[in-house]
């Protein structure tokens, strides 16, 4: 290709085609010569050609901004470089058409600097409201504009405004004075700290103009893009100018917010809950007025859904409102809520008017117990005032006997108020539970049904089945960490690249050990990798443990068919150091259950009542996350008989503590599939109401260490230490007599220390060493705790 250089080419960078007379840049010559002339629809180098700059998008960095530009003005400008201004005959802040293959929008022109002369660059905010991205054409705006006397708009996003008050409409007013749109344009305009976006669907002229132009509606953007020809600067969309005068309509909400519920939300997407779902909509159908013959009764139209956070409450909800095919009005607390009095009563009262003229409708108040909480000393006038007008409107809803249903969701229900739930208002309680290992099943069939995976329905009930506690929102989040897993395969394996990532169920194995229940994400510990292994001995304790935590889990058949229920506690007892704590640990490990572990002074307040909710605080997670664990170590800390503290005020709060955990162990409200352990060194100082059968049910005595345990924890210990074929196990075990468990790793790691005094290169421990450590490491178990001990299991055990 010859190339030849012109006086008007601004730049020696620029070069003409002889061929195809379009302006290029010097780097894209080898590349020209290959496609001459280029594409005008689908190019691969970015060239000039008849005024117009077929080139990419990029991202304008906000730190190279003119300093008389502000940010907001920044969003409405394309910054091309000066000698693209002059190939093209664009003058500084001219109206400039800005095409991708989707888009058109009008923006000013600005130049930039030279570093990328064939650059097309808009921020980041402009790129992604409009959709801007690919290849683009640039050229000056020279099609007639009219003046606009009303632009009709649709919101977007999900948390919509209600309606266009006078306070949004001078907003957009001033906002969009003097820019040119066309039908499909988005914009956007801040809003009490948040920006709202608005996408144009109709633009009305005067009726003195109408014939001059077709106005076009939303559908027909496509077809006008089909005539778009470039090369003339012709084109067959309109534009239109915005006034200060121009009327600024936003189309119904609900019929949008309708038609956003009706793609994104399918009853037939939601696992588990199907018996649930099926009599909400028993009530829902009746409260919208789809059985005539009980019209006149004036059934109740209020309906609460609770449950735990992430369990689905907002979902089967508007899968519901999507199912009966009516008007849906959502209320968000963030949405309605003002700083000026009177303005929230006025949206509510606004929302339900609107309902009441769109029958038959439903309205979803989101998070109830954050837009009204319940009354108290505490509560501000204004929540007070909010309280009172829903009320109010409930009431008139029910006395009109309109064909409107109010749907509520709260993940607190002690915290809405009594008045909102009796009878004729919110009195339909539905309860969205955690879900069983049979309803995760489920769940998880319907999440799989999105993602290539090599799981069979064995693989999807073992998860389910080592998922306690988890919520649907934890199992969609489950999935996510699995899918991400996956990827992460494919791309360190180089012969899978070609190919989509497929879910294994190794995937799953590793996203299981970073995901945890959500309601656990607050008491959450990291307990260590103990096995039963790891322990010597004590196999009559590992017995009655299992029995009491794995065999309920695993055959809760055998517990039906025998007429008896599992152990609600068990109590370890027994000298320091002889591996309580450790069992524990060990017992969560194997277990896979959910394990809360509770020091005991973390209970204790020094407000009146603070102690108890702590204590409650801590039943209530182990039973929405069962089935659970809750351990708690030196119990005779919390559960310590009454009346013996010399301290008046010490005993005072104790007994409340204990008199909460007896409560939550053996009260009205069932403690399911919640076990408590529970350690201690004195167990003749615990209350006997703790003891009792019903409570504390297996009390255990951990003693010394037998010469069985002991081998087998020498055994333990000296399998990763390189010991000299002279040490003898058999004498060591002889001389621990006794030694607890912890005294007996103490020695080992004495000898170990001995060998590294002699010499820090040492490679092996001898008989020696040994020798030296019990003369270190002496029994400190007095004879007079084993006597109490002995005394405690004659007359309780």
């Amino acid at each position: 290709m010859s190339t030849k250089s012109r006086k008007s080419l601004s730049s020696s960078s620029w070069q003409q085609c002889d061929k195809c007379q379009c302006a290029l840049m010097q780097k894209d010559i080898l590349l020209h010569e290959a496609n001459c002339p280029p594409s005008t629809e689908n190019w691969n180098h970015s060239f000039i050609f008849g005024g117009v700059l077929y080139s990419t998008i990029e991202v304008f960095q906000s730190q190279e901004l003119p300093k008389h530009i502000s940010e907001r003005d920044a969003n409405d400008i394309v910054f091309i470089s000066q000698s693209a201004f002059q190939l093209c005959d664009i003058a500084i802040g001219s109206s400039i058409v800005v095409a991708t293959k989707d888009e058109v929008v009008i923006k000013t022109a600005w130049p930039t600097n030279e570093k990328s002369l064939t650059s097309v660059s808009l921020t980041k905010h402009a790129i992604e409201l409009n959709n801007l991205v690919g290849l683009v054409k640039v050229y000056l705006l020279k099609s007639d504009i009219y003046i606009a006397k009303e632009i009709v708009m649709n919101q977007l996003g999900k948390h919509l405004v209600s309606s266009v008050n006078a306070e949004l409409d001078n907003i957009l007013k001033y906002f969009n004075e003097h820019k040119i749109f066309a039908v499909g344009n988005r914009i956007s305009v801040p809003y009490y700290g948040k920006k709202i976006a608005y996408k144009v669907v109709q633009i009305k002229l005067d009726e003195t103009k109408k014939e001059q132009t077709k106005i076009l509606d939303g559908n027909d953007l496509s077809e006008a893009f089909k005539n778009i020809n470039l090369t003339t600067n012709q084109t067959k969309i309109t534009f239109y100018k915005a006034l200060y005068t121009t009327k600024w309509t936003v189309l119904n909400v609900a019929e949008d917010g309708n038609s956003i519920l009706k793609n994104k939300y399918r009853i037939e997407d939601i696992g588990g809950y199907s018996t649930l779902i099926s009599d909400i909509k028993d009530v829902v159908t009746i409260g919208i007025g789809k059985y005539r013959s009980v019209e006149h009764f004036g059934v109740s139209k209020g309906i609460l859904l609770y449950g735990p956070t992430g369990v689905g409450k907002s979902m089967i909800a508007n899968a519901i409102i999507s199912e009966c095919n009516v008007n849906a009005f959502i209320v968000y607390s963030s949405d309605i809520y003002s700083k000026s009095i009177g303005e929230t009563e006025n949206k509510l009262k606004e929302i339900f008017n609107k309902a009441m003229s769109n029958t038959p409708s439903i309205i979803l108040l989101e998070d109830i117990d954050n837009l009204c909480p319940k009354r108290s000393n505490s509560s501000t006038d204004h929540e007070r005032r909010v309280l009172a007008q829903l009320i109010t409107l409930f009431d008139d809803l029910q006395s009109t006997k309109s064909d409107i249903l109010i749907m509520a969701t709260t993940t607190k229900l002690d915290f809405v108020d009594n008045s909102l739930r009796r009878p004729g208002r919110l009195d339909m309680e539905f309860e969205i539970y955690v879900p069983t290992p049979n309803m995760r099943t489920e769940i998880l069939i319907k999440l799989l049904l999105k993602i290539p995976n090599t799981l069979s329905h064995e693989d999807i009930q073992s998860i389910s089945f080592d998922t306690h506690g988890f919520v649907g929102a934890d199992l969609y989040g489950l999935c996510s960490k699995a899918i991400i897993n996956a990827v992460k395969h494919q791309q360190k394996d180089k012969n899978m690249f070609d190919n989509e990532p497929e879910v294994t169920m190794t995937d799953f194995h590793h996203a299981l050990i970073t995901t945890k229940p959500s309601a656990m994400k607050e008491v959450l510990v990291e307990v260590s990798n103990v096995r039963w292994s790891d322990i010597g001995g004590q196999k009559d304790l590992k017995l009655k443990l299992r029995q009491a935590v794995e065999w309920p889990l695993r055959h809760p058949e055998a517990f039906v068919r025998m007429g008896i229920t599992p152990p609600r506690g068990v109590l370890m007892f027994g000298p320091p150091g002889c591996s309580k704590t450790m069992i524990a640990k060990a017992l969560a490990t194997e277990s896979k259950v959910n394990f809360l572990n509770i020091k005991g002074p973390e209970l204790f307040s020094k407000w009146v009542g603070e102690s108890e909710k702590a204590v409650r605080e801590v039943f209530r997670k182990a039973r929405q996350v069962a089935p659970s664990i809750i351990f708690i170590d030196e119990i005779d800390a919390l559960g310590g008989e009454r009346g013996s503290s010399s301290n008046g005020s010490g005993s005072n709060v104790q007994e409340r503590v204990l008199a909460q955990l007896l409560t939550e162990l053996d009260g009205v409200t069932t403690l399911g599939s919640v076990t408590l352990v529970a350690a201690t060194n004195r167990p003749d100082k615990m209350d006997k109401a703790l003891l009792r059968p019903g409570r504390l049910d297996r009390i255990i005595y951990v003693g010394l260490p037998d010469e069985e345990t002991r081998r087998e924890i020498f055994d333990i210990k000296l399998r990763n230490m390189p010991i000299t074929d002279e040490v003898n196990i058999a004498d060591l075990v002889y001389l621990t007599e006794g030694y607890t468990g912890a005294e007996i790793q103490a020695i080992c790691h004495e000898a170990a220390m001995k060998a590294l005094e002699e010499s820090l290169n040492a490679t092996v421990v001898t008989r020696k060493h040994f020798e030296a450590a019990f003369k270190t490491v002496a029994p400190r178990t007095p004879v007079s705790l084993l006597k109490i001990y002995e005394d405690y299991m004659n007359k309780v055990l």
